[in-house]
């Protein structure tokens, strides 16, 4: 939730994410953060949290390990990053902004219920703090990470998104292309995709012939459609996608208040 356009010279952001404290995306978003404001906050897990969601930790307490004035690093999932940060870690003034990522990795289509880089966004917005997620693609089975394509253009992504108003429940998904920064065509803002083909599951044996399975990523990025941020990205430019909490079907609710009355 953003009610006005957004003084970043003056705001004070959080930075968290789910691939973990140590993670060198981390280390982007928060250089991008400290070109816009000197008041940066890092509350990151401990160990990453990939897939994790918006899970909350309920069965077991947690640890919060201090490594500077506004550094720290949680034994838990994102969400409990965001939560204690505004509730419990930062004092006197809450967040402007929350940013998570850079993601290791795009975020992107049916990706968005899985990450758990997308729920640190969440929670920030349901704690009605306006909230950006990032993430930058890459190419399935490879390691190599195009960062400084995150780390030229965040910045700017940053300023125009905070210089417009956004309602209640709504944060924003960015997923740069898995191209060298100046070969970038540009920002697209589109809707939330669906691939065409599911996520691969492959089975496999241990040494003593156990057999095992191991879930792996999407078979393939082809997206259902153009205007997407499938399709945005596969077509080398930075996906923008407003993405709103009340997941109510508007037309559904209104079919079944028929058989309802």
């Amino acid at each position: 939730m953003l009610d006005a356009p957004l003084d970043l010279g003056k705001a004070r952001i959080l930075i968290s994410n789910d691939d973990g404290i140590n993670a060198p995306g981390l280390k982007v978003l928060e250089k991008a953060a400290r070109s816009l404001s000197s008041d940066v906050w890092v509350v990151a897990p401990e160990a990453e949290q990939s897939g994790a969601a918006h899970s909350l930790t309920l069965r077991r307490p947690l640890q919060i390990r201090r490594l500077n004035s506004r550094r720290f690093a949680v034994d838990g999932t994102p969400t409990d990053c965001v939560l204690l940060a505004v509730n419990h870690i930062i004092k006197g003034r809450r967040p402007d902004l929350v940013l998570s990522g850079v993601n290791r990795g795009g975020n992107l289509g049916e990706d968005v219920t899985y990450s758990g880089t997308i729920a640190a966004a969440m929670e920030a917005t349901l704690l009605r703090i306006p909230a950006i997620a990032f993430s930058q693609t890459r190419s399935n089975g490879t390691q190599n990470v195009r960062w400084h394509t995150a780390e030229h253009h965040a910045p700017d992504i940053i300023r125009r998104l905070t210089s417009v108003e956004w309602p209640f429940g709504v944060l924003i998904n960015v997923n740069f292309p898995n191209l060298p920064a100046d070969e970038v065509v540009g920002a697209r803002v589109v809707r939330q995709g669906r691939r065409q083909s599911g996520i691969e599951i492959v089975e496999m044996q241990d040494p003593v012939g156990r057999s095992y399975v191991w879930i792996g990523d999407f078979c393939s990025d082809e997206s259902v459609g153009q205007q997407t941020d499938l399709a945005a990205t596969r077509h080398g430019a930075i996906s923008v996608t407003p993405l709103h909490l009340d997941l109510t079907h508007a037309a559904t609710l209104r079919q079944l208040k028929k058989v309802f009355p």
